[in-house]
C-alpha cells in the first residue's frame, strides 16, 4: 500500500524524499548491525571495547582475567549479549524502514526512530561519568545516529504531506 503520490510535481519530490529518508533510515539499522557485529568479534579478539585502552578500563585483559577470571568471564558475557541487542535492535529498524517506512506507515518511522534513541539515551551518560565517553568508543554511534536523525526528518517530513 503505497502512500505517495506522483500525479503532481511535488508528490514526486515527497516520494523521493521518503525513500531517501526511509533509505537513511536503513543505513543507520546496517550501522547498528554492523556496530553490534565489531562489538561481538572485538570481545573475543581484544576484549576491550573499541577506543577503549586498558588504562580506561583499569587493566589490559589478561590482568582483569588474572585478578579474576570470573569477572572477566561475566565481562564478556555482557559485551556478547550488548552486542546481540544491538545487532537485534538494527534488524529491527532495517524491517521498520524496509517495509513500514516506504510504505508511508508514521508508526514504523517513530519506532524506528525512538528504539534505538531509547537505547542509546540510557547507555550513554554514563560513559561520560565514568570516563569512558571518549571519540573513539563512540564514535560510530554518534555517526549512526546523525544519518537516523536526518533520515528520520526526510521521510517524516515526506510523508506530513
Amino acid at each position: 500500500m503505497a502512500v505517495y503520490s506522483t500525479t503532481a510535481a511535488s508528490g514526486s519530490t515527497s516520494a523521493s524524499a521518503a525513500g531517501l529518508g526511509a533509505n537513511l533510515v536503513i543505513l543507520a539499522g546496517v550501522g547498528l548491525v554492523g556496530y553490534g557485529l565489531m562489538f561481538l568479534v572485538r570481545n573475543f579478539t581484544g576484549f576491550i571495547e573499541l577506543g577503549l585502552t586498558p588504562e580506561h578500563v583499569g587493566g589490559t585483559p589478561e590482568q582483569i582475567q588474572a585478578f579474576s577470571p570470573r569477572l572477566y568471564n561475566y565481562i564478556s558475557h555482557l559485551q556478547v549479549a550488548v552486542a546481540g541487542f544491538i545487532i537485534a535492535l538494527g534488524v529491527a529498524v532495517i524491517a521498520l524502514a524496509w517495509r513500514g517506512i516506504r510504505t508511508g506507515q508514521r508508526w514504523a518511522l517513530w519506532t524506528a526512530f525512538l528504539a534505538p534513541v531509547i537505547g542509546v539515551g540510557l547507555a550513554l551518560p554514563l560513559h561520560y561519568v565514568y570516563g569512558i565517553g571518549t571519540f573513539g568508543h563512540l564514535g560510530l554511534i554518534y555517526l549512526d545516529a546523525g544519518v537516523l536523525l536526518i533520515g528520520t526528518i526526510l521521510a517524516g517530513r515526506a510523508l506530513a504531506r
